[in-house]
């Protein structure tokens, strides 16, 4: 078996996959999995859904969005956060979350450069972090701001250590794209957000000014 060429400039995953002996063997027997060997990706994923469903669902959902979702969700107008990029990407993330009417009282940049360090970054720290910031004024605490960073295993010990709702980017997003299928944004272990209590929630629309 060989692998079709791509047009896709980042060749990383791609790169790294096994050797063809390793794969499993793959069938696509259904009508869903039959492509032609060249296609229109942004057509098919994107004309192709407003075909199918209409236009007013969302088209795509980013971590920063999904912050704001679940910030909304929860009715957190202050927060303090961690992240794991370098100071001025983490300066950008305060600004968009500003933007969108949320006040952030204290942050943390890690500051790791590599993404993979990033990935591979110990949860287990994360609470001990998050403590040191000034958050008792917040009404919830981001405990990692990026979706690469893991944090789920640290979110229930952080909300009993500070005492408020712990969300992560991961967290929210997984609450929005529940959400957005129509489907109960419940997870146990995951924190308040996703405990149940709300379930069955998604966030109005909130007006933002645009006066300096």
């Amino acid at each position: 078996m060989e692998l079709s060429p791509s047009a896709h400039v980042d060749t990383f995953c791609r790169d790294r996959l096994p050797a063809f002996p390793l794969w499993p063997q793959l069938h696509y027997d259904l009508p869903e999995l039959t492509y032609p060997d060249r296609l229109n990706c942004a057509q098919h994923l994107l004309d192709g859904a407003v075909e199918r469903w209409g236009g007013n669902r969302p088209c795509l959902l980013t971590p920063a969005g999904a912050l704001v979702h679940g910030l909304h969700t929860l009715g957190a107008q202050k927060i303090a956060l961690v992240a794991p990029y370098m100071r001025p990407l983490t300066r950008t993330v305060v600004e968009y979350l500003t933007h969108e009417g949320i006040e952030v009282l204290d942050h943390e940049a890690l500051e790791i450069p590599d993404n993979l360090d990033v990935a591979a970054h110990d949860p287990a720290r994360l609470p001990a972090i998050a403590k040191a910031l000034q958050y008792a004024d917040a009404d919830a605490v981001i405990l990692s701001a990026c979706v690469q960073m893991p944090s789920l295993g640290a979110v229930e010990e952080a909300e009993q250590l500070l005492g408020k709702p712990v969300v992560s980017a991961a967290i929210c997003r997984a609450h929005q794209m529940l959400r957005a299928l129509d489907l109960p944004a419940v997870a146990p272990g995951a924190g308040h957000l996703l405990s149940g209590a709300y379930a069955e929630t998604t966030p109005a629309p909130q007006a933002v000014s645009s006066a300096d």
